[in-house]
């Protein structure tokens, strides 16, 4: 009788645990990602997909020194240099391709920056998230403070979001469209057509794509980036732990797990916030509160480690 009653609970013990690990797995779209993965070991899904799969990290948690919650980031082609943004005390960062600090602008007349996007010489766009509001600021190579109180803003408010509102930005240069991205309930992504290539005119508009949205395989949306060379976007979840590269339909092409043991990761990236790509196809993440890693593909790690061989070395 003893026995069966071990038995009997050793199985509930099971079953729940079985429950839980199903459930997880349907909220943060694992099994599709699984899957997906497993296609992409085989061979690419289409000829201008960038591989994920075959990155691998070279710079891994460098710390930002004296930085604190730092979220998002861009890469500037002008300065060839990286962007992001502190929340806690508002600023405006510019680090080296290697995550040194070079410079710290602070920001007055924001209230939750979370993300920020390079879309011209000079010229950048930071979303608030708390207000759902958007706003364009110039910045030269002398710029010491940023007040945007006085600015315009964009208001793409649709109710009380609270902190799950606009955590990712990219641009399209040649297409001039602005993709905002939105955390969670709804997640999507809102693309604003008429903003950032100029000053506010007639031609302003909004549009949505549900399908592209039911295709992101995560629970959460932290950043994005648009590849100009193929017209896709990456998409980074700091709950799923993953960046995934979508096509221009919306389609998932491929993975890169942000887990300990995969792409050459000593640990798990804690939270990701933040992902740019470099001219050279590197790609940049930074990690609240201060983590910065760098991944590429193994045949350009070479040359990366002759550019900077004190950097590339793990720094976790």
């Amino acid at each position: 009788m003893r026995f069966t009653v071990v038995r009997v609970g050793l199985l509930a013990v099971v079953t729940a645990l079985a429950t839980a690990g199903i459930y997880m797995g349907q909220q943060h779209r694992a099994f599709e990602r699984v899957w997906l993965g497993a296609r992409q070991s085989i061979a690419p899904l289409a000829e201008d997909s960038i591989r994920l799969a075959d990155y691998r990290v070279v710079i891994e948690g460098h710390h930002l020194e004296g930085i604190d919650q730092v979220s998002a980031l861009t890469f500037d082609p002008d300065r060839n240099s990286l962007f992001t943004v502190t929340n806690r005390n508002p600023e405006l960062i510019e680090l080296s391709l290697y995550g040194d600090v070079l410079r710290r602008i602070p920001l007055d007349g924001l209230e939750d920056p979370e993300a920020v996007e390079y879309v011209g010489p000079n010229r950048y766009v930071i979303a608030d998230e708390r207000r759902q509001k958007l706003v364009k600021v110039t910045l030269e190579d002398d710029t010491l403070k940023l007040d945007v109180s006085r600015l315009p803003m964009l208001d793409l408010s649709d109710g009380n979001v609270g902190n799950k509102g606009f955590e990712g930005l990219a641009y399209d240069i040649a297409g001039k469209r602005l993709f905002v991205g939105q955390e969670r309930d709804p997640m999507r992504i809102i693309e604003v057509q008429g903003y950032a290539g100029g000053p506010f005119h007639d031609a302003l508009s909004l549009e949505l794509d549900d399908m592209r949205d039911r295709r992101l395989l995560m629970r959460d949306l932290s950043s994005l980036q648009f590849i100009e060379r193929t017209g896709h976007l990456l998409a980074l979840s700091d709950e799923s732990r993953v960046l995934l590269e979508l096509d221009r339909q919306g389609k998932p092409l491929g993975t890169l797990s942000l887990l300990m043991g995969q792409h050459g990761l000593k640990n798990s990236i804690p939270q990701a916030e933040g992902v740019a790509m470099g001219s050279d196809g590197a790609i940049y993440v930074v990690s609240e509160p201060n983590l910065f890693y760098v991944f590429r593909k193994p045949d350009d790690s070479v040359e990366a480690a002759a550019l900077s061989p004190s950097e590339t070395a793990s720094e976790s």
